[in-house]
């Protein structure tokens, strides 16, 4: 007999059917055991006679063959899709057993500390709420793969080791790679702008890595960038044009296809008004100062707090929780970022905030490959790490750009999570690689001479 799903038994009633499982909950009534099976599609009621069930207990998986029964009238469970129908058992084996449950699970709002939450993260991920943080993350890439296609981009898998860092800084992983340097990769960047010599659009969906030395609600060391590049643009704006056309095809699409998992955590998408709007940082920062009388017109980029403000403004002014802020600091930009020709010192570039929190950062590469040479050196790289990538620009690259979104940020601000890290089913930064780095052994070696 083949399995059926629970969700499918509402079209079998009077029917013999096999399903399988987990028990999620037990109540014994005498010499009736009712237990709620759950498997992917949700729960079903079954119908046992005690002996059947004698020592099984929650999170059991079992296999159960019976006959589907409908449900006297007031006995219908309208909080379950199956609530009008119920399994009476006539055989029940155990496929797999639990151990005791540690805590309560399955409780509509866990009330755990995070660590807790992420120590037990393969017991916690089966709470469905849990669980529709991981589906929202679905439809969110899967809406972002949908709409680069239908703009006719190419998708392409972008690596992860790379020779040299593309965003500068420190903050990077290192690897010993067949006893030469290598690293994690901080960005499919230079991977995008290569492909785009031969097929002009292109979009990867990557892991990245930062060795950020912090612990916030924002950060990860590792995470998943939503990436796409775009070559004979007319202007920088024509970037802003498409992203805004990818974030409002991910709200409609979730809008669509994920009610039941927005109001488990009781929320909207983000409101995105007509058109999302676009303003220069430091007009950014001007309206901080007149709003809440903080300064920070000197500071090379948004505080957190200036970002949330900013939304807020957006809100009330054009009916958008999301903003794009543009023009950041040359100084503050990756060497690869075009300047605004008419203003030297500022970038043809932008970022999106959503609700008070940067989801996507973009903006104007430089294709020329004399300017971008000078720009490898003036950022105190040697372009010898860079001859690889420079070949794209060598023989010819047009007018291009293009963005990244983080899928774990967009996750967060959708459900207003806390932490960035319950929108990953399996975070790592500085605290925690599964578990807690504290309680593991630490292996200290010492780096090989090159």
């Amino acid at each position: 007999m083949e399995r059926i799903l629970n969700i499918e038994t509402i079209k079998h009633t009077g029917e013999k059917v096999r399903v399988c499982g987990w028990v999620n909950t037990r109540r014994d009534h005498g010499k009736l055991v009712f237990i709620d099976l759950r498997d992917r599609t949700g729960l079903l009621q079954i119908v046992c006679q005690s002996a059947l069930v004698k020592d099984i207990k929650e999170e059991y998986v079992l296999q159960i063959k019976g006959i589907i029964k409908e449900r006297p009238e007031n006995m219908v469970n309208k909080e379950i899709e199956t609530g009008k129908v119920e399994l009476q058992a006539e055989n029940v084996e155990i496929l797999a057993k639990s151990s005791p449950i540690p805590f309560d699970f399955m409780a509509e709002d866990l009330n755990l500390k995070l660590p807790t939450l992420l120590d037990y993260r393969p017991l916690t991920i089966r709470n469905p709420k849990i669980k529709s943080i991981f589906k929202i993350g679905e439809h969110i890439t899967n809406s972002f793969r949908k709409t680069m296609k239908d703009l006719d981009f190419t998708g392409f898998e972008s690596p992860n080791i790379v020779p040299a860092v593309a965003e500068g800084g420190a903050d990077v992983f290192h690897v010993d790679y067949y006893n030469y340097n290598a690293y994690l990769a901080q960005s499919p960047q230079l991977y995008k702008q290569i492909m785009l010599g031969a097929f002009e659009r292109v979009f990867t969906i990557t892991h990245v890595y930062r060795a950020e030395p912090s612990i916030t609600t924002r950060h990860l060391a590792e995470y998943t960038s939503l990436d796409a590049e775009i070559s004979f643009i007319d202007s920088w704006e024509n970037l802003m044009d498409i992203c805004e056309k990818i974030i409002k095809n991910m709200f409609s699409d979730l809008e669509e296809n994920c009610q039941k998992e927005l109001s488990i955590h009781k929320v909207k998408v983000p409101l995105s008004g007509k058109k999302i709007p676009r303003i220069k940082m430091r007009e950014v920062q001007q309206i901080i100062l007149e709003r809440t009388g903080r300064d920070n017109r000197k500071e090379p980029d948004l505080q957190p707090e200036d970002e949330q403000e900013i939304c807020q403004w957006a809100k009330e002014k054009h009916g958008s929780e999301l903003v794009f802020v543009t023009h950041y600091p040359t100084k503050k930009r990756p060497f690869y970022t075009h300047a605004d020709p008419k203003d030297p010192d500022y970038t043809l570039s932008f970022d999106l905030l959503c609700r008070g929190l940067e989801i996507v950062t973009g903006g104007q590469r430089i294709n020329d490959y004399d300017k971008l040479t000078a720009n490898i050196k003036k950022w105190g790289n040697e372009t010898k790490n860079f001859s690889f990538y420079l070949q794209t620009f060598k023989y010819g690259l047009p007018p291009e750009g293009g963005f990244a979104l983080g899928l774990e940020r967009i996750v967060k601000q959708v459900l207003n999570l806390k932490n960035v890290r319950e929108a990953v089913p399996f975070p790592r930064d500085m605290e925690r690689i599964d578990q807690r780095l504290s309680t593991l052994q630490k292996k200290k070696t010492k780096k090989s001479k090159r």
